[in-house]
């Protein structure tokens, strides 16, 4: 007598035996973009668009800096500027609101796709040797992002405490943008700090530039030295802009 045979599992339960991510356990279909994120491209894509705009964010707030280099009357016009810009569309520092809002968000997605990418990589790894070879592949910058990226979230925490809120700068003056920036890089251990972070800043710069165009297509090895060049040149500009104001104050150059 022939054993009896065993049921075949509908399409969605055999969707879900095998692991399938496309629905939720009610059986309804997640988001688009939810669904895209789930994936490890779509999480590759996440850190991309987050840090081209973060990256674009660090380069107009260089340039905007510069002022510094202008005297107080050109700094503090400045930063009234960008209080005021977009009004009376917006509320008056509405716009600046809106550019914290956006770029907390693009900070927080940038580091949990980072995270969850990590653990993801991780699992994939099933040998020590694995683990080794991309060890010795990887270039310092590279082994150093997750280091790199905790160094600048913990200055992004201080820059505006120091800047925007004004706690830990003493004798800081609200609106008072020029004499903050003063007062702040005249103390030697903070415009160490400064400097030291801004360096690691551009290591994460360099690596995350580079990866910025493997990410959007760039891959094919022929655009090595491009992406090489581009990360370098990118992470350079930013450093030695930044590094340069408390060096600038230090030494007496703007007071």
């Amino acid at each position: 007598m022939a054993a009896p045979t065993k049921p075949k599992t509908t399409t969605k339960a055999a969707a879900a035996t095998a692991g399938d991510t496309t629905t939720t356990r009610t059986g309804r279909r997640r988001p688009l973009l939810v669904e895209l994120y789930a994936s490890s491209i779509g999480k590759k894509w996440a850190m991309g668009v987050t840090g081209a705009f973060l990256m674009l964010y660090v380069l107009l707030h260089m340039i905007g800096n510069l002022k510094l280099y202008l005297g107080p009357e050109h700094m503090d016009e400045y930063a009234e500027w960008l209080k005021l810009f977009g009004a009376p569309a917006v509320p008056e520092s509405g716009f600046l609101w809106i550019m914290r809002v956006a770029l907390l968000a693009a900070v927080l997605i940038h580091i949990h796709a980072a995270y969850a990418l990590t653990r993801m990589n991780s699992r994939a790894r099933t040998t020590d040797y694995v683990q080794k070879r991309d060890y010795v592949a990887a270039d310092f910058a590279s082994r150093t992002m997750r280091w790199t990226g905790i160094i600048v979230a913990l200055f992004i925490v201080y820059h505006l405490l120091d800047f925007t809120i004004g706690t830990t700068n003493p004798g800081f003056v609200r609106g008072d943008v020029y004499a903050n920036v003063i007062r702040s890089f005249e103390n030697p251990v903070v415009s160490s700090f400064y400097v030291l972070a801004n360096l690691a800043l551009g290591l994460h710069l360099y690596h995350g530039a580079y990866s910025l165009l493997r990410t959007f297509g760039g891959s094919n090895p022929r655009f090595e030295p491009l992406r090489r060049g581009f990360g370098v040149g990118f992470a350079a500009l930013i450093t030695v802009g930044n590094v340069s104001f408390p060096i600038a104050v230090l030494a007496g150059i703007v007071s």
